[in-house]
């Protein structure tokens, strides 16, 4: 069982990388359909959960592997939105506040990661 979690995290971090670098593509290979717009955004946010995801359950992974995996998923969403939000390309009434959210989360995780003690 281990062995086909361990394939399986690869599997879904390299899905999450490649959803991140080129949506369209593994839209293509996958669904045989075209993503833009919007939908370019969607993926790039589900290959950063899939990332993290993978990274949480990667073989041999660090002491707080699902702390990890959070924490990619969440700085990366952090930058994203961001820079989406900066660059002009995103202006929903929820984008800043789901900037914030994540941001504050990074930090705790982050926080967490270093030893001491997170609020529950």
């Amino acid at each position: 069982m281990r062995r086909v979690l361990e394939v399986s995290a690869i599997a879904e971090a390299l899905t999450g990388l490649a959803l991140v670098l080129s949506p369209q593509l593994v839209t293509g290979l996958l669904l045989g359909a075209t993503v833009e717009g919007t939908g370019i955004i969607v993926c790039r946010i589900a290959g950063f959960a899939l990332l993290g995801f993978g990274l949480a359950c990667w073989p041999g992974a660090a002491a707080k592997p699902a702390q990890l995996g959070m924490l990619v998923y969440s700085l990366a969403a952090t930058i994203y939105l961001s820079l989406l939000g900066l660059g002009g390309d995103a202006k929903g009434l929820l984008l800043w506040p789901a900037v914030a959210a994540h941001a504050i989360m990074t930090l705790l995780l982050v926080y967490g990661w270093s030893g001491a003690k997170t609020p529950s």
